[in-house]
């Protein structure tokens, strides 16, 4: 499969700038596996207060793009478009580990794994790479929910 770029990443997620966090997906298996790209660019709104002295990419925004990638993953599998009825929540996360800063001009390569998928609740194991060297990993659970 060749690469997805940005406007196909938008048929399935419902987020945008300034919170998609997902550029490109690099591959993908379907109910296994998929590999995003997110380009950390020094002009990120957060870059201003985090920290202005030495900027870092929050780790909680690094969880987030793991869970928009785990997200694509859903959607992709099932081929569920963006229509507006239904959202991948984020509900839960597990061993959240952060081995090194994420900064601007760095290539964040996001590597999800499905684990289990039962009644629209996924587990995933994700792993965030900067230069091959692990930023973070963590384990997520994501529920796609109708939208009320």
């Amino acid at each position: 499969m060749e690469p997805m770029s940005i406007e196909r990443i938008k048929e399935y997620l419902p987020h945008r700038y300034p919170f998609l966090l997902v550029d490109r997906v690099l591959e993908w298996e379907k109910d296994r596996r998929i590999v995003t790209l997110k380009n950390v660019t020094a002009n990120e709104p957060f870059f201003q207060g985090h920290f202005p002295h030495f900027a870092v990419m929050p780790g909680v925004l690094i969880i987030e793009a793991m869970a928009q990638s785990a997200a694509m993953l859903g959607l992709l599998s099932t081929d569920q478009k963006n229509d507006g009825t239904r959202v991948y929540y984020f509900v839960g996360i597990d061993g959240a580990r952060f081995k090194r800063p994420v900064r601007p001009g760095d290539q964040l390569v996001l590597e999800v794994e499905q684990l289990r998928l039962a009644r629209g609740i996924g587990k995933f194991r994700a792993v965030a790479r900067v230069d091959g060297a692990v930023a973070s990993e963590a384990e997520l659970l994501c529920a796609l929910r109708p939208v009320e």
